[in-house]
């Protein structure tokens, strides 16, 4: 999409984690330093905690892609099952036979095969990501699989990787003897405003592109409005890049950023993770005998049940909805149309559910942009808008996306915005 028009080689935001991108931070750099001190000092559990979005994941993968060669490493994700689809995929992870099996034989199978990984001169280590999900006594029953050892030797070592509530599930009282083997354990915290800057700079040059693209500014309100949550931060930059293509922009300032956050706040699925905010407790340490450590989206809308359209509000610009299957077209058509007294409420792709959910009250036209006939409809769909109460637009989508590489772009918005305006008769017109 906006890739070849500021120079990237591939998206530098995903929000799928890759370790190629992967910015070191002071934090990050603590928490994979002491995930490679774990293994190699045969630490029995590592426990890596962070919030939502803070790379944990991502750290990970930096670290499975320098494993040691005589590791066994097995990686689980899927954590919310009993103990007995735990081991399950504790077999599924290391290539085990488990179809058939109960859970006494999963258990012996797993051990041979641990005693078996040990002989040859390895050592078996287990990931557990998302570990929150465990239940107190799967944690338990975890430890119990730690307990084979050879001599000096840590046959099985665990690697915790969660969120917050991991910690606060390690604390109980029931599993003093799991904390008391916890040889490392690191808490990430979000980046700081500094390291945020540096992060989107990193990426940037990453995907080939030039790394001060976001202004100085821009860089400061992208971390005013995610707090230094990594995952914010891609979300918030990717669609700030998405609005400038849209806009020809050739530099992301913070005005754009502002704009961005203020259209995703409207559908209330943007959170406040400014750090002005009340910051959570810092976790507080465990106490294992020897260790390593350092120091709800709104409520939906009501389905369209309104039996006659809704007249427009004396006075007050017309209120559009836009459907589209292009983000790129939606994000673009609600930048365009708002030069023209437009107030676009809602944005949502060209499908039945998305527009149940619209609240039809609030919309004076709905703006649906089709890239050929109606034939590629599904029916559901189709009755839908059959049904529609107030009026609808339908705009050719090849006319928009052929918009966008046009210099005169005003003169489309101008267009489109005078047929919005003749559907709802007592609306006032400004369209210049």
């Amino acid at each position: 999409m906006y890739e070849n028009y500021y120079g990237f080689r591939e998206k530098p935001f995903s929000l799928l984690p890759d370790s190629g991108f992967l910015y070191l931070s002071g934090k990050h750099r603590m928490a994979l330093t002491l995930l490679e001190y774990g293994l190699m000092n045969q630490a029995g559990f590592t426990v890596i905690s962070g919030d939502i979005g803070t790379g944990k994941t991502t750290l990970i993968r930096k670290l499975l892609n320098n494993i040691d060669p005589l590791l066994r490493v097995g990686l689980i994700s899927n954590t919310h099952q009993t103990f007995g689809d735990l081991l399950q995929w504790i077999a599924l992870a290391y290539d085990l036979p488990h179809q058939g099996r109960d859970k006494v034989q999963l258990y012996q199978e797993f051990m041979d095969f641990i005693i078996q990984e040990y002989a040859q001169g390895r050592r078996t280590v287990l990931i557990i990501d998302e570990a929150q999900n465990m239940p107190a006594e799967t944690l338990e029953e975890l430890r119990m699989l730690s307990n084979v050892n050879a001599d000096k030797d840590q046959v099985l070592q665990v690697i915790l990787v969660g969120q917050r509530e991991l910690r606060q599930t390690l604390q109980q009282p029931s599993l003093v003897q799991f904390a008391q083997r916890i040889g490392v354990d690191y808490h990430l915290e979000p980046l700081d405003e500094e390291e945020a800057s540096d992060y989107i700079q990193h990426r940037c040059k990453v995907a080939g592109g030039k790394p001060d693209l976001f202004s100085d500014q821009a860089r400061a309100a992208v971390y005013a409005n995610t707090g230094g949550v990594p995952r914010l931060i891609n979300l918030l930059c990717d669609t700030a890049l998405v609005y400038g293509f849209a806009e020809q922009r050739e530099r992301i300032d913070a005005q754009l950023i502002r704009d961005v956050v203020s259209d995703k706040q409207k559908g209330g699925l943007f959170p406040n993770n400014s750090p002005s905010a009340a910051p959570e407790p810092a976790p507080q340490p465990f106490a294992p005998e020897k260790r390593v450590t350092a120091v709800q989206p709104p409520e939906p809308a009501q389905p369209i049940t309104a039996p006659a359209a809704v007249a427009h509000r004396s006075g007050g610009p017309v209120r559009v909805a836009i459907a589209a299957e292009s983000e790129l077209q939606r994000l673009y058509l609600a930048r365009l149309l708002g030069k023209f007294n437009i107030e676009v409420v809602a944005t949502v792709p060209l499908k039945a559910p998305d527009l149940q959910a619209l609240d039809a009250g609030n919309i004076d036209v709905l703006l649906v942009e089709l890239d050929d006939h109606l034939d590629h409809l599904d029916d559901a769909l189709y009755e839908l808008l059959e049904e529609w109460q107030q009026p609808v637009l339908f705009n050719d989508s090849l006319a928009t996306e052929a918009s966008l590489s046009q210099p005169d772009r005003k003169e489309y918005g101008r267009k489109l915005s005078q047929k919005l305006y003749s559907l709802v008769p007592q609306a006032p017109q400004s369209v210049a």
